[in-house]
């Protein structure tokens, strides 16, 4: 009961800080409500905490960064929920069918992959110094599609560890679970920039798809870290 309050009231917050339109309220609050039902509160949580993470990691010198240029204006809808979200709630169905630890690997490195790509990006903008990107190395601009820096790699991993201790109450193995969703999270950020500076880059796709295939490829990874850990 508790958690669909939750999860109404993390929708009226939303709502009045305008982090989403009308659709996007809508379709977080069926992700949320299909990922508390079959996968309880614990991935519902992870979720909330990097909606509270990145939301802070953007607001961070918010003026700064808008100075920049770096800051996306427009209000964000389905798409958006979709890309970070689509990935942990497939996952949470495998959880639910499987019933297996490595289940929960999945769910929570999808997470971790979001998680970590938000702060990289954010936190990168600010602090990252010769940014470069993935692909060649070459000089970038802050911001700049599959541009990466040391600040940018050590907020991804800061941001994937904290993902990962919500297994800690999911399995036995926390240790492996704690190892399996940082690393998978981590790579799963390098994935996203690897695929932004190829795909996103040339107009394959939008930001959105590259996200949601980075989130999935980073919950498979995680699942086979997992299971080789164990």
């Amino acid at each position: 009961m508790w958690a669909y309050l939750a999860i109404l009231a993390m929708a009226y917050v939303t709502y009045k800080t305008k982090a989403l339109d009308i659709k996007g309220i809508i379709a977080a609050l069926l992700l949320g409500v299909i990922i508390v039902t079959l996968g309880g509160i614990i991935p519902f949580i992870a979720l909330l905490a990097f909606l509270v993470m990145g939301t802070l990691a953007t607001k961070f010198r918010y003026r700064e960064k808008r100075k920049m240029g770096l800051i996306d204006e427009s209000i964000r809808s389905v798409g958006n929920v979709l890309g970070n979200g689509l990935a942990p709630l497939l996952f949470v169905i495998v959880e639910f069918i499987i019933k297996q630890d490595f289940g929960w690997a999945g769910v929570l490195s999808s997470i971790a992959v979001a998680n970590a790509d938000t702060l990289a990006s954010e936190i990168g903008k600010v602090f990252g110094k010769n940014p470069r990107i993935i692909t060649n190395l070459k000089p970038a601009k802050p911001g700049e599609e599959g541009a990466v820096s040391f600040a940018g790699e050590f907020a991804a991993l800061l941001g994937a560890f904290v993902i990962s201790l919500f297994g800690l109450s999911l399995t036995e193995y926390g240790i492996q679970m704690i190892v399996s969703v940082t690393l998978a999270g981590l790579i799963g950020a390098n994935i996203d920039s690897l695929i932004g500076a190829t795909f996103e880059k040339n107009g394959y796709f939008g930001n959105n798809m590259t996200n949601f295939i980075a989130t999935l490829l980073g919950g498979l990874l995680g699942m086979a870290l997992f299971l080789l850990l164990v």
